[in-house]
């Protein structure tokens, strides 16, 4: 710890210390991450995406130092959902030149209560806390602090016994990625164990999480977002949030697949781009959406979903897993008669039916922490290795 001849040092955090967020909010407490542009958040009264894509998911702060103790101020927003259990607080990873070396987490924070029977939300301000980290080896360290991926985090103040200094940019090309509250982390153990955190580590890449819980969506200006961000890989997972919303019929799904590759493709027009169709996912394998919450299992303590539809409604063109995969499929291969560099993956290579009887999804619709490092093994092998869509070489 600090002591009078290695006082803390109070560094301001900046653009050039943070990886993985697309904006930067100044607010009354401190910087805010966003992992969508100002100009699309403006473009989107949604609450359920304005708070997912302030949760930040892949977010971390990356600099490198001769500190020893480490603590970083952050005001917290936590959800806590009416009538079920309290969630555990959002965890902080700590990585020390790639290895995982500590975790902590911040008390206090405000507080999001939602009504998941009728979907309101009340904010209860609260105060700030600070996550620690000491004992940290000694000597010259890339250090990388991820903030937890489930819960909105205003960056306070960043102190460390020894001054810090941005990280150079190295040599490891980047990997963005978009898709639903799966690729956001929903139930993984840690932010730098989401599925999409892991595939990055192991694929040696940096990785630009734009992963939305309930966003993924085939929005415009989500596409637009994923034209303007510079990237060397890029992957979208397409298909629950659609099925979950019950947004569009088969009629409109096609023509919004093709104008959000489209719209892509205007910013990267060559780069590898993949398309992920969505894991399994039984209670929407072939009955279409809505999702709603199970509240027999929120009388009991527990989160749940069931869905809504009627199989019989995929004659009217309502969207099931099944229909989903079978028509992006069709796309892809129509498309890459033209696009060499665009490839599909079944998202049940990742997740399938073996995988759900083994590690079945607690709540129906979300993979643990089990599944995660499963679904991030995965795709890494899948894609970074030889001959994958994203192997080395391939940019």
């Amino acid at each position: 710890m600090p002591t009078e001849h290695h006082p803390w040092i109070t560094t301001p955090v900046t653009a050039d210390l943070l990886r993985g967020a697309l904006d930067l909010e100044r607010t009354e407490h401190g910087l805010l991450p966003h992992r969508l542009p100002a100009r699309a958040r403006a473009q989107c009264a949604d609450g359920q995406l304005a708070l997912a894509e302030s949760q930040p998911s892949g977010v971390r702060l990356v600099f490198r130092t001769r500190a020893t103790a480490v603590e970083l101020d952050t005001l917290p927003t936590k959800r806590v959902y009416d009538g079920a259990p309290p969630r555990p607080d959002g965890l902080y990873d700590l990585l020390v030149d790639g290895r995982p070396a500590g975790q902590a987490s911040v008390t206090g924070g405000n507080t999001l209560l939602i009504d998941m029977a009728t979907g309101s939300t009340e904010k209860r301000p609260g105060p700030a806390g600070t996550a620690r980290f000491t004992r940290l080896p000694g000597g010259v360290k890339d250090v990388e602090i991820w903030l937890p991926h489930n819960e909105t985090t205003e960056l306070v103040a960043l102190r460390t016994d020894a001054p810090v200094e941005p990280l150079p940019a190295g040599d490891r090309r980047v990997w963005l990625h978009h898709g639903s509250s799966i690729s956001h982390g929903s139930d993984a153990a840690s932010p730098a164990t989401t599925w999409p955190a892991l595939a990055a580590s192991l694929g040696g890449v940096e990785l630009i999480n734009l992963g939305l819980g309930g966003g993924a969506l085939l929005d415009p200006f989500t596409a637009r977002a994923l034209r303007d961000t510079p990237a060397d890989l890029i992957s979208v997972k397409i298909g629950i949030n659609l099925v979950n919303a019950d947004l569009m019929r088969l009629r409109a799904f096609g023509p919004a697949v093709h104008g959000f590759l489209d719209t892509v493709r205007e910013g990267h027009p060559a780069v590898p781009l993949l398309v992920v169709s969505p894991v399994l996912c039984p209670i929407h394998e072939d009955t279409p959406g809505p999702s709603a919450p199970d509240l027999s299992r929120l009388a009991e303590g527990k989160l749940g979903f069931r869905a809504l539809g009627d199989p019989a409604e995929r004659a009217a063109g309502k969207l099931t897993l099944r229909v989903i995969r079978e028509e992006l499929s069709r796309l892809v291969e129509q498309r890459a008669a033209e696009d060499p560099n665009l490839r599909y993956l079944d998202g049940r290579a990742l997740y399938g039916e073996a995988d759900a009887a083994e590690l079945p999804l607690p709540d129906r619709l979300h993979p643990d922490a089990a599944a995660h490092r499963r679904i991030g093994e995965r795709f890494a092998a899948l894609t970074f290795a030889p001959g994958g869509p994203f192997a080395a070489g391939r940019a």
